[in-house]
């Protein structure tokens, strides 16, 4: 089966595209997607270790240099 034109158009593709590679397309796509939902999740994760790490270590600075303000 073949897609309609006003897809092509609206799409900028110039050839007829058959509809199953229109879905193996959206296939691929919708992994690359969840890949990259996956990727900034372990980003997320790992910014939010990194600062409950620098805060630490401000803490045990300030300790250590006597410092009473809260960091």
């Amino acid at each position: 089966m073949i897609a309609t034109n006003w897809f092509q158009k609206k799409w900028g593709l110039d050839d007829p595209v058959l509809i199953d590679e229109l879905y193996a397309r959206l296939v691929d796509l919708e992994q690359r997607v969840k890949v990259l939902e996956e990727e900034n999740v372990s980003t997320t994760n790992e910014l939010y270790r990194m600062e409950n790490s620098l805060d630490a270590r401000i803490d045990i600075l300030a300790e250590h240099c006597r410092i009473n303000t809260d960091v």
